[in-house]
């Protein structure tokens, strides 16, 4: 496999300690039909997480979105994801996504019913519940925890009995419907608050309630704690700090990696290395994904597009089918790299959010009219970003309400029809098949930097042994041979020297 000259320059730039260069990944226009390669991951912790996140998939199916496999045979959407490798489902909740006429709010109508069907259907095929408890009646993120309706005018003693009632009551419905619950999720993106709670001296006791509620559900159930923004080490430290001080009960400590906003691989696994080390807990990526391509296949924008979120120095990979599974595979490699086996696992957020009408290649009254009936959709059934009911929660709804803005980030193109990308939750287990060794990639990482020229060193030294799939990667002249020579020509390929191993 061949290392892009994109990447090449950015790789010299950290290679030589020079100005940081702005190298953004290849453009690839159309999904690639190649099967995909992956190189296997030996995972220190045998039960690690390789999930996703699916909460819209009812909404869609309501309005008619089917799946297939890669084959175009229709298949159900639990049972296509179980077989390709994925052994967890993430699923939010939001307390009641409807205005006063029952009008959903979209983002999938993500309420307790629905949560209670991905459940059963995902413990149908095997896969554990990761319950993503928002404690909002929609979108909670870094930039809002909005208390729900029913919550707004409570005190704060009123909140933390209020979110421990609907933490257990809901658990049980859950699992009197039939999910495997493994995990639970106080919180979604807890950077700035919870449920309307932005005093970092009340936070922790609404952390606790939920955490209580958990306990007292089944104890056997992990607790997570999930906060984003892991580009900010400092920032990422103290919030394990709080936890700690304020005597927060939890097991995981979760963080969204999004390459395009929160840095570099190297970082996230150190910001973890620092939870497993000073607390023993856990440490878990709850959100990442990824574009196959970067053209819009429903008429509503989306995060990474030609002009947005596509450049930028952590972005090592193509925006193509093999790209996606290469960026899967290098986050679960860089959790799995944190020290004493506290990397839990990786969710994919929203692999499934396709399009409910393909625009693709439509112009004219055709788009118009293709788009019109779209924006139906994901009014009815709520299976776009919001809808316009939104409004009356949240203010930007009313403004920018429409459809899925990472329809080119799922696992399946416009038809619903599974691309090669989904292998990479089963093939990081067993390698794929045809996977070739990346020229240079010593330490099996799935990229190329000095980090590669260092362990070649060391091996020459006699200070760390390879496996032979390292010595096929080290061995970069080909000549049978991993020597300092292996070692001086790939430090000039970082520096550009040269432009292709």
């Amino acid at each position: 496999m061949k290392i892009t000259k994109a990447l090449a320059g950015f790789l010299a730039a950290a290679f030589l300690l020079m100005t940081a260069l702005t190298s953004g990944a290849a453009e690839t226009e159309a999904p690639v039909d190649d099967d995909i390669d992956i190189q296997k991951i030996e995972f220190n912790n045998t039960g690690f997480i390789r999930g996703m996140d699916v909460s819209s998939v009812i909404s869609l199916e309501n309005a008619g979105v089917t799946f297939k496999n890669e084959n175009g045979v229709e298949e159900d959407i639990f049972k296509l994801l179980a077989d390709n490798g994925i052994n967890y489902i993430r699923v939010r909740v939001w307390n009641d996504p409807y205005d006063g006429s029952g009008n959903g709010y979209g983002g999938g109508n993500s309420d307790i019913e629905k949560a209670k069907q991905i459940g059963r259907r995902a413990a149908e095929h095997g896969m554990k519940l990761l319950v993503d408890f928002h404690y909002s009646d929609f979108w909670a993120d870094p930039a809002k925890q909005k208390a729900p309706k029913a919550w707004e005018n409570m005190t704060l003693a009123q909140k933390q009995s209020a979110l421990y009632d609907y933490t257990f009551n809901s658990l049980s419905e859950l699992k009197s419907a039939g999910a495997d619950i493994g995990m639970v999720q106080i919180g979604n993106e807890t950077t700035s608050g919870i449920a309307g709670v932005y005093d970092y001296s009340d936070i922790h006791k609404m952390f606790s309630a939920g955490s209580k509620a958990v306990r007292d559900f089944d104890s056997g159930v992990k607790v997570a704690i999930h906060f984003t923004g892991p580009e900010n080490t400092a920032v990422m430290k103290w919030y394990a700090d709080y936890l700690s001080q304020n005597k927060v009960d939890y097991d995981v400590f979760a963080s969204s990696y999004y390459p395009y906003w929160h840095g570099s691989l190297e970082n996230l696994t150190a910001v973890f290395d620092y939870v497993a080390e000073t607390y023993g807990k856990f440490t878990m990526v709850a959100e990442t994904s990824y574009a196959f391509t970067l053209d819009d296949t429903d008429g509503h924008d989306n995060t990474v597009s030609h002009w947005s979120n596509n450049t930028g120095k952590d972005l090592l990979w193509d925006f193509s089918v093999q790209g996606q599974a290469d960026e899967v595979r290098a986050v679960m490699n860089a959790v799995n790299n944190v020290s004493s086996s506290k990397g839990l696992g990786v969710f994919y957020w929203e692999g499934a959010w396709i399009s409910v009408g393909d625009i693709t290649g439509m112009s004219g009254a055709e788009l118009t009219r293709r788009c019109n009936a779209n924006r139906e959709l994901w009014e009815r059934y709520g299976c776009g970003w919001a809808s316009s009911y939104a409004g009356e929660y949240d203010g930007d709804a009313a403004r920018y309400y429409g459809g899925s803005a990472v329809d080119n980030q799922a696992f399946f193109d416009a038809e619903g029809r599974a691309l090669p990308s989904l292998r990479v939750f089963k093939y990081v287990v067993t390698g794929s098949s045809g996977a070739d060794n990346i020229k240079g990639d010593a330490d099996g990482d799935g990229i190329v930097t000095v980090k590669d020229v260092t362990e070649i060193q060391r091996f020459i030294a006699e200070l760390t042994d390879f496996t032979d799939e390292q010595k096929n990667a080290a061995d970069v002249d080909g000549n049978g041979v991993v020597d300092i020579s292996d070692a001086t020509l790939l430090q000039r390929y970082l520096a550009e020297f040269i432009t292709e191993l």
